[in-house]
């Protein structure tokens, strides 16, 4: 289930690098919005980190950790969500999505549910634990596991499609 893409990086002195990051994070403004809607949406769709995955797989880790700092950053200073007491997990756990989603890309060097799949497990599992030490909240920390399933699919299947699509074009 994988097909062929065009996957592009690109370096912090290229002005594309700054532009596609710019969408990125409006991407990851309005998602959250959106998923807000729904009681605990945030929580359960974990909306804030979909564009950064779609980032960093598609445009490379430059994109994708602009896209993973910038997000949360200008979604807490406008929206006040999430809150500023949680930024640090979410910044870290994005960040080290971008670099999973990055190398995964890289290595497969095609649109593959199989790296998708082992970005998020890779953001979560570690994410987790570093929460887990900045927190000593085992429960918090475990948190996107226990509710945030819908997210972590909709982050696999949703992003698959969307990159798959995006390698049409």
């Amino acid at each position: 289930m994988s097909t062929t893409a065009k996957l592009y990086t690109f370096n912090l002195s290229n002005t594309k690098t700054y532009l596609f990051a710019a969408i990125f994070v409006v991407g990851n403004l309005l998602l959250p919005q959106l998923a807000h809607l729904v009681p605990q949406g945030g929580f359960i769709f974990l909306p804030i980190y979909f564009f950064t995955l779609i980032a960093a797989y598609k445009y490379g880790i430059h994109v994708g950790l602009l896209t993973a700092l910038l997000s949360p950053l200008m979604n807490s200073l406008l929206f006040g969500m999430p809150p500023v007491a949680v930024l640090p997990a979410i910044i870290i756990k994005s960040a080290i999505l971008a670099v999973a989603a990055a190398m995964a890309a890289k290595h497969f060097r095609k649109v593959s549910l199989w790296g998708i799949l082992l970005a998020i497990l890779a953001y979560q599992v570690i994410g987790t634990g570093i929460e887990w030490g900045m927190t000593q909240n085992f429960s918090a920390a475990m948190q996107d596991f226990r509710i945030g399933l819908p997210g972590m699919l909709l982050q696999l299947f949703g992003g698959y499609i969307l990159l798959k699509a995006l390698a049409k074009a």
